[in-house]
């Protein structure tokens, strides 16, 4: 397994129990010391080896901060990956998984209104800025109309 597919691996172990900030302090800290072993003369393989399975790790990681008070998730998420993950391996498929982000119906709507109201304001902030204009354009067409049945 390659550095960048162990720490792929443990992030999203990671992610299913631990907040975003807690994933990438574990992650960087991982990073980090897996740089530090290889410029000590250690090859990465064995830097990895040393440190094993990511799922399990992050497990460890996971169950440390529950006890400590400091889990933000469940491992329903967690076990899902797993399971992912060990599928994944028993096929040899090598693509990556998309992670959905479901918003909140409330947040949508939010979205939705606000997009809403500023295309609103720079209909009428254009409307605003070109009405003198218009009203002068206006002004002239009627008085062309007013001469022309005039002159008939």
């Amino acid at each position: 397994m390659s550095r960048a597919e162990f720490i792929d691996k443990l992030q999203r172990a990671l992610a299913g129990g631990l907040s975003s900030g807690m994933v990438a302090e574990n992650v960087r800290y991982y990073q980090d010391y897996i740089d530090t072993e290889v410029r000590k003369g250690r090859r990465e393989e064995e830097v990895l080896a040393q440190l094993g399975d990511p799922r399990l790790l992050a497990k460890s990681i996971i169950e440390a901060n529950k006890h400590a008070g400091e889990s933000y998730g469940t491992n329903r998420a967690y076990d899902e990956e797993v399971a992912d993950d060990v599928q994944d391996w028993e096929t040899d498929d090598e693509q990556p998984h998309v992670k959905r982000m479901m918003l909140p119906g409330w947040l949508i709507m939010l979205i939705v209104t606000v997009a809403v109201i500023v295309v609103i304001g720079l209909a009428f902030s254009l409307l605003y800025l070109f009405a003198p204009v218009i009203i002068v354009v206006l002004i002239v067409v009627l008085i062309v109309k007013v001469f022309q049945s005039n002159s008939r």
